[in-house]
């Protein structure tokens, strides 16, 4: 798969978008990158369970939603190959 240039984002419980810039290979990959960086982030609220976590990729100009439930399936599910391993373990970390 392709590297794509990824906006993740949420709204948090006081009504502000918070956002980050990220490069994945999927969109679960891209919403675990940027769940991590945003948990992070002083300035970004709490992410509750239920918040839904949009990814905009940028070229194709495409966006998804996920759940924090289904990120958590893609990093504990079976790989695929070595690779899917790899970058299954440097999320989950």
């Amino acid at each position: 798969m392709a590297v794509r240039a990824c906006t993740v984002s949420f709204t948090g419980s006081s009504g502000v978008r918070h956002s980050v810039d990220v490069t994945a290979e999927s969109v679960y990959e891209a919403a675990a990158l940027g769940l991590s960086r945003l948990r992070r982030d002083e300035w970004a609220d709490q992410i509750a369970p239920g918040t839904p976590i949009e990814v905009a990729v940028r070229e194709p100009a495409t966006t998804h939603t996920v759940s924090i439930g289904q990120i958590r399936r893609w990093c504990d599910g079976v790989p695929v190959s070595p690779d899917e391993l790899q970058k299954r373990k440097r999320v989950r970390a």
